[in-house]
């Protein structure tokens, strides 16, 4: 297993990065959150998890081990493989996962797309007594203020999530007047949220 990736981030793409591990550009799949972090030509490490399938091998990455055990716990639920357990994580951080299984919060599992209200209910139960309680500390969550940059950061988020640049660009627009009405620096966890609502509502 390879359990982490350090090295200079050798290029960004909207739903990946690529590390240089002793002159290999190692490709990562990650979440906008961790991407968010990420700074071309900087120093990263990336706490990691290999997918193995039959014709592929595909490597996800994340801010810390907390996020990648969550995405690894989420894959043991019925249904729920590594593209739909690493939506979860754009959508929502991994005490705000704990926090809707413990509380039995449906609303939150359908915010993420792919999620219905049946298959929020079928996950709530499956995976009640495997995520654990919430830590309520750590370090930032995919709510961490930006102060510059989160219509780049959205749009990205989106993108990464399988939307098109049409309807990204749309869902942009139709949250900016909430972000740029709030007197704090935008969330881009509650700026996406709005987004995936207004797509919703237009399909």
């Amino acid at each position: 297993m390879i359990a982490f990736v350090s090295g200079p981030v050798a290029a960004l793409a909207p739903d990946s990065a690529v590390v240089e591990v002793g002159g290999i550009g190692i490709a990562v799949q990650c979440t906008p959150n961790t991407l968010s972090g990420l700074r071309t030509g900087r120093p990263a490490k990336l706490a990691t998890s290999l997918v193995v399938r039959e014709d592929s091998l595909t490597l996800y990455g994340f801010v810390d081990d907390d996020e990648r055990q969550i995405f690894e716990l989420l894959q043991t639920a019925s249904g729920v493989g590594p593209r739909l357990a690493q939506a979860m994580l754009a959508v929502h951080s991994p005490d705000a996962l704990r926090r809707a299984v413990s509380t039995g919060d449906e609303k939150a599992l359908t915010a993420v797309p792919g999620i219905g209200k049946k298959g929020a209910q079928k996950l709530l139960l499956e995976l009640k007594d495997r995520l654990g309680e919430p830590l309520g500390t750590g370090g930032p969550a995919i709510g961490t203020a930006v102060t510059a940059g989160w219509r780049e950061q959205l749009h990205a988020a989106l993108i990464g999530l399988g939307y098109a640049t049409r309807e990204a660009d749309e869902a942009v627009s139709a949250v900016a007047p909430q972000a740029e009405a709030s007197e704090a620096a935008p969330q881009v966890s509650q700026l996406l949220k709005a987004a995936l609502q207004s797509l919703n509502r237009a399909r």
